[in-house]
């Protein structure tokens, strides 16, 4: 069964309390995904390329009409140390966050986590200058 006709067979927020065991295909990147090695019952988006697809409006409903490939973007950690993948539509824009899985690819999730450290809002020889424009009395590689 694919994740189009989940919404029309299933009632409103079955997804909620049972578990994804469908194998399906990736839309971004075309692998077939399976729900073995997940970690977790809720399979809910691609271990290669970390894609997803814009399906719920909140977790479980499956209520969305958009249907957009969601793309990783960024990661996060939890309270409990538990990182999470920040997805975004590229149709809507929709933000959204789901709990990486136990066989995510760990290359990718790092590269997704450097991103702002990699290429950083701006330039990093004015960090003095703009510690100085906010207030800040510490120089870049001092312990804050």
């Amino acid at each position: 069964m694919n994740r189009e006709n989940k919404r029309k067979s299933f009632q409103k927020g079955y997804y909620k309390n049972h578990a994804c065991n469908e194998v399906f295909t990736c839309s971004s990147c075309g692998r077939t995904v399976v729900p073995e090695g997940a970690g977790s019952s809720h399979r809910n988006h691609c271990p290669n390329c970390l894609s997803s697809l814009h399906v719920d409006e909140e977790p479980g409903d499956r209520e969305s009409e958009c249907g957009g490939i969601m793309e990783p973007i960024s990661v996060w950690v939890r309270k409990n140390g538990e990182w999470a993948i920040i997805h975004r539509c590229k149709r809507c824009g929709k933000l959204s966050s789901n709990r990486i899985a136990a066989d995510d690819n760990p290359v990718l999730l790092v590269s997704i986590s450097m991103k702002p450290v990699a290429n950083p809002p701006f330039p990093l020889e004015k960090t003095e200058e703009l510690a100085d424009y906010v207030g800040c009395d510490k120089t870049l590689g001092e312990d804050f």
